[in-house]
C-alpha cells in the first residue's frame, strides 16, 4: 500500500479507538464505521489525510478527521495527533473511554 495511505482497521488501532487490531477490524466489518459518509464493511479500505471517519461506539458516536497516518501504536498524546474531533459535543469524549 502506498506510503500516503493507510489500512482503516491499522489507523482506528493506531488512533487508539480499538485496543486491538482484530478489535478495530471487527468493529468495521460489523458496520459501525463510516469513511467520508460511506459505510464501510472492509477492513482494509485505504484512509488518506482529510478523510472523514465516523465511528459508533456504545454510548457515543465519533466525528473526527485524519491529520495523519501512525507509524505505531504510541502513547495516547501521540495517539490524539492522528486526528481532529469534529464532534459539536464537548471534545474529551473521544479519550476517556481508552484508559489502556
Amino acid at each position: 500500500m502506498r506510503e500516503d495511505r493507510q489500512r482503516l482497521d491499522k489507523w482506528l488501532w493506531f488512533a487508539r479507538f480499538a485496543k486491538t487490531r482484530t478489535l478495530a477490524a471487527r468493529l468495521v466489518t460489523s458496520g459501525f464505521v463510516r469513511v467520508n459518509g460511506q459505510r464501510t464493511d472492509n477492513a482494509a479500505k485505504a484512509l488518506s489525510v482529510g478523510d472523514v471517519v465516523t465511528i459508533a461506539l456504545a454510548r457515543t458516536t465519533l466525528v473526527v478527521r485524519v491529520e495523519g497516518l501512525g507509524e505505531r501504536r504510541g502513547p495516547a498524546p501521540e495517539a490524539r495527533q492522528l486526528y481532529a474531533d469534529l464532534n459539536e459535543s464537548d471534545g474529551t469524549l473521544v479519550s476517556e473511554g481508552d484508559k489502556s
